[in-house]
C-alpha cells in the first residue's frame, strides 16, 4: 500500500498541475488534486518505514475517503454529462470524477489490505 499511496500522490500532483496550467483554470481550486497529492506522497514515503506503515496507511485511507466524499458530486455530474447534460465547466467535472474514482479505488484496496493484515495477524497468533 505505501507504494500505491506514493504513486497516487504523484498522479494527483500531476492532475492538479495539469488542471490548473494545462486547462488554464481561472481558480486555485483546480489545484485541489495536487493539494491532496502532496499528503499522499508524504504518507506513502512514511509508510515505507515498517514502524510507521500502519499509521501512515490508515491516514492515507482516511484522506482518500475525504477525497472521495469531496468529489463524488463531480462523479455524479460526469455521468450526467455522459448522458447528454451540458455543464459550463466540463473539464473541472472530469478532473473531479477522475479524482473521485482514484480515491474510491484506494479506499477499497486499503480496506482489503487492512482485512488481509488482520487475518494474517490472527493466523500467526
Amino acid at each position: 500500500m505505501p507504494k500505491l499511496a506514493t504513486v497516487l500522490g504523484i498522479i494527483f500532483i500531476i492532475l492538479g498541475l495539469f488542471a490548473y496550467f494545462g486547462l488554464r483554470a481561472e481558480s486555485v481550486t483546480a489545484l485541489i488534486p495536487a493539494f491532496f497529492g502532496v499528503p499522499f506522497l508524504i504518507l506513502g514515503l512514511l509508510g515505507q518505514k515498517e514502524n510507521l506503515r500502519k499509521h501512515a496507511m490508515h491516514a492515507a485511507a482516511a484522506l482518500a475517503l475525504i477525497g472521495f466524499l469531496g468529489t463524488v458530486r463531480g462523479l455524479i455530474q460526469f455521468f450526467s454529462m455522459l448522458g447528454g447534460t451540458e455543464f459550463e465547466r466540463s473539464a473541472a467535472i472530469t478532473v473531479q470524477a477522475l479524482m473521485s474514482i482514484l480515491c474510491l479505488i484506494f479506499v477499497i484496496l486499503a480496506v482489503k489490505s487492512f482485512i488481509d493484515a488482520r487475518k494474517a495477524q490472527k493466523n500467526m497468533a
